[in-house]
């Protein structure tokens, strides 16, 4: 599809879970509802649109042993966009991925800066390791860095206790939330375990990834905030994996992570039920591959979540929740062709018929 050229896509146009029509066109690059002049020159492609697809917690620049090479992370996006993926929220990379911006064929990247943890409780080479009194410096430092995200590592494996423990003190925590909101920026954190929730929430946390640690008691309090979720369930498959491997000297770290595991789809579940917001996410690019966006759609709607419940949290609900447009009047042209229906079967999203990216179709 050359630049200037029209596409014209009809059929079912989802531009809402109760907003369904019959075509749009991408005209100059953006979606517009109106028939155009030169609409008989356009490339017609039918199928079911949606919104290009949302993974909200991702690692473009990251790989097992740290940061990549621009090589590697092009392959990463490159990846993720093939699968339809075409809005990433990178929570936390040390890589700077700033040059993927000036790249027209590569997914929007939304960047939480590098992730900040408790020195020697992380994953090396991953974050910056301080301690709690420069707290406060680097979450000024990363939200400045960002795009309105900020990522803290809440909670890790304490070797002194041999199970999770939280990283930060109560009062630390406070203050850096806080300076985040000052600089326009939210904040998120990873969390395991249960002890660590209520305090990050009571401070002022915008975001849990993963949540595996969410009980009775705290779910509660993510709704009533309105802190959202982003349980990476296909990330959580692998703490059995995890806890076989450290078992050996943390058994207590070991139980805890199964018990986690086990329970993951009643968590999850649990807390869409109560009214927590739930957004996909997959952890690619630490151990796990890009381009997952649609397992873990699966992977929701087997935690209890309803196939519109589960496209929602990596379309709609996503872009809205990123404040990023979907398929409106005037908006950039990024969005997804399908051969049949999404919502009858979301295992189609692995398979899109046509990527079209700011305007231009792929594939």
């Amino acid at each position: 599809m050359s630049e200037g050229a029209v596409l014209h896509l009809k059929g079912r146009v989802l531009v809402g879970p109760e907003d369904v029509r019959d075509e749009l066109w991408v005209v100059d690059g953006r979606v517009t509802f109106e028939r155009p002049a030169m609409a008989r020159d356009a490339m017609t492609v039918a199928g079911w649109v949606l919104p290009g697809l949302v993974d909200a917690h991702c690692h473009v620049g990251l790989d097992t042993h740290g940061p990549v090479d621009a090589a590697t992370s092009e392959k990463q996006a490159l990846t993720d966009r093939d699968a339809g993926t075409l809005l990433i929220r990178d929570a936390g990379s040390p890589s700077d991925t700033r040059w993927i911006d000036d790249r027209a064929d590569l997914p929007r990247i939304i960047r939480a800066g590098r992730h900040i943890a408790r020195t020697k409780r992380y994953i090396r080479n991953y974050a910056h390791e301080i301690e709690p009194e420069d707290l406060v410096a680097y979450v000024a430092q990363e939200a400045r860095r960002g795009d309105g995200w900020v990522k803290l590592v809440g909670d890790w494996i304490d070797r002194s206790t041999g199970d999770l423990a939280a990283c930060w003190p109560t009062g630390a925590v406070e203050a850096a939330i806080a300076e985040a909101h000052r600089l326009g920026a939210r904040v998120t954190a990873h969390c395991f375990a249960e002890e660590t929730l209520a305090p990050l929430v009571q401070a002022g946390i915008d975001c849990v990834e993963h949540a595996t640690g969410l009980t009775e008691d705290t779910i509660p309090l993510f709704a009533e905030r309105g802190v959202a979720i982003v349980p990476t369930l296909v990330n959580i498959a692998t703490f059995p994996q995890l806890a076989a491997g450290g078992e050996g000297k943390f058994p207590r770290w070991a139980d805890h992570m199964r018990r986690l595991h086990a329970r993951r789809y009643d968590t999850v579940r649990a807390a869409h039920d109560a009214g927590v917001p739930v957004f996909a996410g997959t952890d690619a690019g630490g151990s796990l591959p890009h381009g997952l966006v649609a397992d873990e759609v699966a992977e929701l709607m087997k935690a209890g979540l309803s196939a519109v419940a589960a496209l929602s949290a990596t379309t709609w609900g996503a872009r809205e929740w990123l404040g990023r447009p979907g398929l409106t009047e005037g908006a950039p042209a990024d969005l997804v062709v399908y051969e049949t229906d999404p919502r009858a079967d979301v295992r189609v999203l692995a398979a899109p018929r046509l990527v079209v990216l700011r305007g231009r179709a792929i594939g």
